[in-house]
């Protein structure tokens, strides 16, 4: 499992940089998650379908992400914390690198965790727990 959970968060990586140069395939993003997932942070707790509604809202996000200066995406590390045979949580250490006018580029430290199951070999997002993303951007002057 760890092998599987690995490539697809390198896909995932690989699709987000994609998506922030402009080149978005939602259908692509939406590979990676299950049919329905669950999303907490401390702005609350959602749930969710995989279905047209979720690609309008990341394709709306890959937006936002674009006209706040996000650059890039970068995985700095991947921990993974099996469950059971088929699901795990794979921690993600991330840094975002922002461009802001007149300033220096700014890299942003962040870790996100994400459930994983795997059926027949192939490994989808079904929820994730993150910190605060708004704060965190605040804090770092981006918004």
């Amino acid at each position: 499992m760890e092998t599987s959970v690995r490539k697809l968060f390198e896909r995932y990586e690989r699709f987000f940089n994609r998506s922030l140069g402009g080149d978005m395939d939602m259908d692509e993003v939406a590979s990676l998650y299950a049919s329905e997932f669950i999303a907490a942070s401390p702005a609350g707790v959602m749930t969710g379908k995989n279905d047209d509604k979720l690609k309008q809202v990341m394709a709306k996000g890959y937006a936002h992400y674009r006209e706040i200066g996000t650059k890039e995406m970068r995985i700095r590390g991947v921990r993974i914390s099996p469950m059971d045979e088929h699901h795990c949580v794979a921690h993600i250490a991330w840094t975002a690198i922002y461009s802001r006018k007149d300033q220096p580029n700014v890299a942003i430290d962040f870790d996100v965790h994400y459930f994983v199951q795997e059926l027949d070999g192939e490994p989808k997002v079904f929820g994730w727990v993150s910190g605060d993303e708004q704060a965190l951007l605040k804090k770092h002057g981006i918004i």
